[in-house]
């Protein structure tokens, strides 16, 4: 498995190893070892497992959650193909407004989202299904939006699609309105919130 550090501090892409054979393919995108050694602790106990199905053109997010109570998230693409978007919109973080995206596909790639970060994919194909390893069950009351079309963010968008958004993203905060309202993450709280999570995850 090969993993890289992405734009935003603490997300990282893994690569898992692909096996062909005359009956299909075999890989792992997640490998427990492997994480521990390239995020310097455990993947955080899981609460909740989820799969979203989207047709081509979906956009969903930029979705973050406050911290606390916060959340992690370790995503991938099983079927189909999707562009992930990972935003650091915690205050004080060395990489504070910087974001990075990551093709998922048929390499079965996968992303790490540090607590604290806002996350967004656009779904490039019918059928494409995402899924998520959460290290928070849902909770409504703690979710936010924030406007994938920000200019002070500049998510660059894939130019041949037409986005397909539930209202609530569309009409979605920016990242200043967010900070005006004081719903943004702090960085060393977040950073506090994973530690607690390693902590949990070793027992």
């Amino acid at each position: 498995m090969w993993v890289d550090e992405l734009a935003v501090a603490g997300a990282l892409k893994f690569t898992p190893q692909r096996f062909p054979d005359e009956r299909g393919v075999f890989a792992s995108p997640f490998q427990a070892p492997v994480f521990q050694e390239r995020a310097g602790k455990p993947l955080f106990p899981i609460a909740q497992s989820s799969l979203s199905v989207s047709r081509r053109g979906v956009v969903r997010g930029l979705h973050f959650t406050l911290s606390p109570p916060g959340m992690a998230r370790y995503v991938h693409c099983p079927r189909g193909r999707a562009l992930d978007i990972v935003v650091d919109v915690r205050l004080g973080s060395p990489t504070f407004g910087a974001y990075d995206s990551v093709l998922l596909d048929d390499a079965f790639r996968a992303v790490y989202l540090p607590v604290g970060v806002a996350h967004a994919f656009v779904s490039l194909e019918d059928d494409t299904v995402m899924s998520y390893l959460i290290s928070l069950s849902y909770s409504p009351e703690h979710e936010h939006s924030l406007s994938v079309f920000d200019p002070a963010i500049g998510v660059d968008l894939p130019g041949d699609i037409d986005p397909i958004m539930s209202a609530r993203d569309r009409d979605a905060m920016t990242l200043e309105q967010a900070r005006e309202r004081g719903l943004l993450p702090d960085y060393a709280t977040c950073q506090k919130l994973e530690l607690a999570l390693s902590a949990g995850a070793a027992r």
